[in-house]
């Protein structure tokens, strides 16, 4: 029979927690360039050098892959270091990977900036992700969605400033000035980041937490680990494929070159969307976050996907009518962003925060996978003739995570910490 345990007495967290959050927040906004301006350099590579631009793109994907799939290990080192040297050692590396782009003369000078830059922002994005999670079990969601938002959303402070620089100079300026500034900035951060002392958290009344600290393969032997993982995938995978085909599906829908005039300004439907996507991304994460502190991840998954998935069926649906497309995107922006928000805290709540490093970093691989998959929309859509088929197929990856998250995940997570014996608010049984 399921029984309540009598939750410890209540501790007064430490106020060092919000320095701690903007710290990590800062360096999440420094790191972000590296990824989100890199497409305002492609052009005057391409220019300069007359390269292919898909062997131009080949760097972002090596960029994507390091920063991806690194995470494990450098989760590893976060918790054995502590997040100020595993920081410190990423904002070198990011900015070495300006620099080094800022004298490539070849792709291979690109590629080996991108390898750089991928383990730098790594390091940075898993470390700050990783320190929220620990200063704030009592709202994790907020604390990890605004530091995931930061990196989302933050580089809207840069890019103007960025391609102004590219407008006016060469792009080699802008690399080696905005290198030197964000690598710098990072470095300087690190400095004061900390990872909690005993005593200096107070755990949630409102979700289910673990007490017990489990070790990243007493985590993989656990059921609860990998429905989490399928359901990352999934959900990645959907948003990963919408995202990264927008463009194509606006211009086969014939919306791509139509003006959306909202009387002060006026923009073409795709630009709009992609705009959308950087205000959808940074609002997504900190809103859910917010609302899993307060109603429980298990549901607020299940709100989030079925919306991504409800709003990619009528993207397929009503698609070609230029403000449908806008206004649709926009909703899948917003639902898409929050996985890394979710799924972050739900494993620190299942797993304990002082091995999350390694356990996030293994499940962080999700991105990973799904990446993997992302071609497969385009060999739909030659086989089916449409991207409709596509657009469908993952609205129903969506849904499925939906249904798994109420059906399987949340009986599975209440198993779990009654199972493992751990202190649990009576408070938070009651609300599971």
């Amino acid at each position: 029979m399921a029984t309540s345990v009598t939750a410890p007495p209540a501790v007064q967290p430490s106020a060092n927690r919000w320095l701690q959050l903007i710290l990590g927040v800062a360096c999440m906004v420094a790191a972000a360039n590296i990824q989100y301006a890199w497409t305002l350099f492609v052009p005057e590579i391409q220019k300069t050098f007359g390269w292919d631009r898909a062997a131009i793109q080949v760097a972002f994907t090596i960029f994507v892959v390091v920063q991806t799939w690194l995470t494990p290990i450098e989760g590893y080192f976060i918790d054995k270091y502590g997040p100020s040297r595993v920081v410190m050692f990423g904002g070198l590396m990011t900015g070495l990977a300006w620099v080094i782009n800022s004298y490539a003369t070849s792709l291979t000078g690109f590629y080996l900036g991108s390898v750089a830059g991928g383990i730098g922002v790594g390091c940075v994005y898993a470390t700050c992700i990783n320190n929220a999670l620990k200063w704030f079990p009592d709202k994790r969601g907020l604390a990890v969605g605004l530091t995931a938002g930061g990196y989302g959303a933050g580089s809207a402070l840069t890019i103007i400033p960025i391609a102004n620089m590219i407008a006016q100079g060469s792009y080699a300026q802008a690399f080696f000035f905005f290198g030197l500034i964000q690598g710098g900035i990072i470095m300087l951060a690190s400095i004061g980041l900390r990872g909690p002392a005993k005593g200096e958290v107070t755990y949630s009344t409102k979700v289910l937490q673990s007490r017990r600290d489990y070790t990243l393969r007493e985590a993989l032997r656990t059921p609860v680990f990998w429905v989490m993982m399928l359901m990352f995938t999934c959900t990645v995978t959907g948003g990963l494929m919408a995202v990264a085909q927008l463009g194509v599906i606006a211009q086969d829908l014939g919306v791509k070159e139509f003006r959306v005039n909202l009387y002060f300004f006026a923009m073409a439907a795709l630009p709009f969307a992609l705009m959308l996507d950087r205000i959808m991304n940074g609002i997504s994460r900190p809103l859910f976050g917010y609302v899993s502190d307060r109603i429980g991840r298990e549901k607020t998954m299940f709100i989030a996907f079925t919306m991504e998935g409800l709003g990619i069926v009528a993207l397929g649906y009503f698609g070609s009518n230029p403000w449908a497309f806008v206004i649709l995107s926009g909703v899948v922006f917003l639902a898409w962003g929050e996985v890394y928000s979710l799924f972050s805290a739900t494993a620190a709540d299942t797993f304990g925060s002082k091995h999350i490093g390694k356990i996030y970093g293994v499940l962080y691989c999700a991105k990973g996978f799904a990446a993997l998959f992302v071609p497969v929309g385009n060999l739909i859509m030659q086989a089916t003739g449409t991207w409709a088929t596509v657009l469908y197929t993952v609205a129903i990856m969506d849904l499925v995570a939906a249904f798994l998250a109420l059906a399987v995940l949340r009986p599975m997570l209440k198993r779990h910490h009654l199972a493992n014996g751990a202190a649990v608010p009576a408070g938070a049984l009651a609300h599971a």
